[in-house]
């Protein structure tokens, strides 16, 4: 038999008093402030609509937001700067979205899917699940005999995914 374990619902684990007080839309943004800090040093809300594919207005609250939280400096229609307590979380932030898509690339994972299978994945670990991926990414990066027999494991076992005959 198995131990009892309190389950909730995946909207339930998002809701947990243990979960920070960012979403993962707000992550997003803060990781894409903080690609266009290490260009430029600052970003615009111009070039976050642009990059994340939103409106400005969308921009200006979330921005509102994460200076609210102490991660940015931003004043209306100014530029927008990481504080240092920013530029920590952002790097962290894409540090766990390269680990996560370099780790789906590594099992196989191609386009059009790894981008948005990054994205999914890396807003809704523990960070001990992120540990465990990150230490399994580089111990397969460490020993290229144990990942080529993945890849034979996996020629042997999976088939390739056809699309059915129209007559089917």
């Amino acid at each position: 038999m198995t131990e009892e374990r309190e389950f909730y619902t995946f909207r339930g684990y998002l809701t947990m008093p243990t979960r920070q007080q960012m979403t993962p839309s707000m992550e997003d943004y803060l990781e894409m402030i903080y690609r266009l800090h290490l260009k430029e040093g600052y970003a615009r809300t111009t070039q976050l609509a642009a990059r994340l594919n939103v409106r400005a207005s969308s921009v200006t609250k979330t921005v509102q937001k994460l200076t609210r939280l102490g991660l940015l400096n931003y004043e209306k229609y100014g530029l927008i700067r990481l504080t240092e307590k920013g530029e920590k979380l952002g790097n962290f932030l894409l540090k766990r979205h390269i680990v996560i898509e370099n780790f789906l690339k590594l099992i196989g994972v191609k386009e059009p899917y790894l981008l948005q299978d990054t994205e999914m994945i890396e807003h809704h670990l523990s960070m001990d699940a992120f540990q465990q991926i990150k230490f399994l990414y580089k111990f397969l990066k460490a020993n290229p005999d144990v990942l080529k027999r993945y890849y034979q494991y996996k020629a042997e076992h999976i088939k390739p995914v056809t699309k059915p005959a129209a007559d089917d």
